[in-house]
């Protein structure tokens, strides 16, 4: 990795301001779902031990800029007080003298949990007057928001202009570490499994790794959208405005590379989306002008988790189906399970799949399963992530 860890700062008696990703799924005003917070933990108890004061920020939801009390952080900080067994601090803003003293109180081994960043429109400004305000909570900065990276906030980018040293925490160093493991892994047994619905998002990512990858196996919504480029009857499956024009650029850029794209065979189809609905299993060459594409076939489920099995490195963002309702979810399923059991270097590109994975107790069975979906995506584009540039490098 070429930007500074968390691991080569003395932070004995300092006052670490630590942008985490504790955007999390609320239920009833309880964290419904841990694991970004989990994700912050080793960085969070290596400050600790270390006897440094943290001071934890993040934001939660789209606020747009107002105080919007169901998307505060303090189920988050309860959470997090209930892993690390010790007390957290939630204080009521991010800004303002009051949480300047508040911050400036807490002694080492104490740790705090400012309020939503988005709450205030000048987060995602990037403002540099709100910037200083947020940096005054700490005298050295730490990025472990891997997820947030891709933007530029004044809580990633905007802190670094007042806060020196500015460094990775272990969660964004292992990402980096993952990420940039699959753009340098060879070419041969490298394969690329993209699902979800939007082949315009990821159509950045599919031309970057068509030169890198041997196969590129392609399921989920988008699939149809390349179907319609090839004149295929789609029915009322998915088709989002301006995918088909991408797959168009896709299959066109596919010529000069040597790489394989595989589209499905076979799809289960139904006659709506609906737990209860009548489906059936048909070619992709047969599918009803009334029903809709739902999920891969069983023809194209095996073929796929053959090739994924056999590979040396793979990476998979994106379900294959609808894999929240039971008659759809197979072929995501199978993917999921080929991955657990192949030997090669394998990597969930976050988002969905990671919850997929995890949803199929397979989580522990792949070689890493990233946290930031949007910012995994933008790397493997080649894009520069604002968020990891603006850390001192090494």
């Amino acid at each position: 990795m070429k930007k500074k860890s968390v691991r080569a700062l003395a932070v004995r008696d300092k006052r670490v301001l630590m942008r985490v990703d504790f955007n999390v799924p609320l239920d009833a005003g309880q964290v419904s779902d841990d694991t970004r917070i989990r994700a912050a933990l080793e960085t969070i108890e290596w400050l600790l031990e270390r006897e440094a004061a943290v001071v934890l920020m993040s934001h939660l939801g789209r606020p747009k800029g107002k105080r919007v009390p169901e998307m505060s952080l303090a189920p988050a900080a309860e959470r997090l007080a209930e892993l690390l067994q010790r007390p957290v601090t939630m204080l009521d803003d991010c800004v303002g003298p009051e949480v300047e003293r508040a911050c400036g109180e807490l002694q080492p081994g104490q740790i705090a949990m400012l309020e939503n960043t988005r709450f205030h429109p000048e987060e995602e400004d990037n403002d540099l007057e709100f910037a200083k305000q947020l940096a005054a909570s700490g005298e050295l900065f730490v990025n472990d928001a891997f997820g947030s990276c891709h933007r530029a906030h004044a809580s990633t980018v905007g802190v670094t202009h007042f806060l020196r040293p500015a460094v990775a925490g272990f969660l964004v160093e292992r990402e980096l570490e993952a990420l940039t493991r699959l753009l340098e892994a060879p070419r041969e047994g490298f394969v690329a499994v993209l699902g979800g619905a939007k082949v315009v998002d990821k159509i950045g990512v599919i031309k970057n790794l068509l030169p890198r990858v041997e196969t590129l196996l392609i399921g989920g919504g988008m699939s149809y959208a390349f179907f319609k480029v090839q004149g295929k009857e789609i029915g009322r499956s998915l088709l989002l405005e301006g995918s088909d024009t991408a797959a168009a650029e896709v299959l066109a850029e596919l010529d000069e590379t040597a790489a394989h794209l595989d589209l499905p065979k076979d799809v289960v189809v139904a006659d709506r989306m609906s737990a209860d609905a009548e489906t059936k299993v048909t070619s992709v060459d047969e599918i009803p002008s009334d029903w809709q594409g739902l999920d891969i076939g069983p023809v194209t489920t095996e073929e796929y988790a053959e090739i994924i099995r056999k590979a040396r490195t793979v990476f998979w963002n994106g379900p294959l189906g609808v894999f929240e309702m039971a008659p759809f979810a197979e072929g995501t399923r199978k993917v999921a399970e080929a991955l657990a059991e192949c030997q090669g270097y394998t990597v969930i590109g976050g988002g969905d799949s990671a919850r997929a994975i995890k949803e199929f107790g397979l989580a522990d069975k792949v070689s890493h399963v990233a946290t930031g979906g949007g910012a995994s995506l933008e790397f493997l584009e080649g894009k520069e992530l604002p968020g990891i540039a603006a850390l001192d490098d090494k």
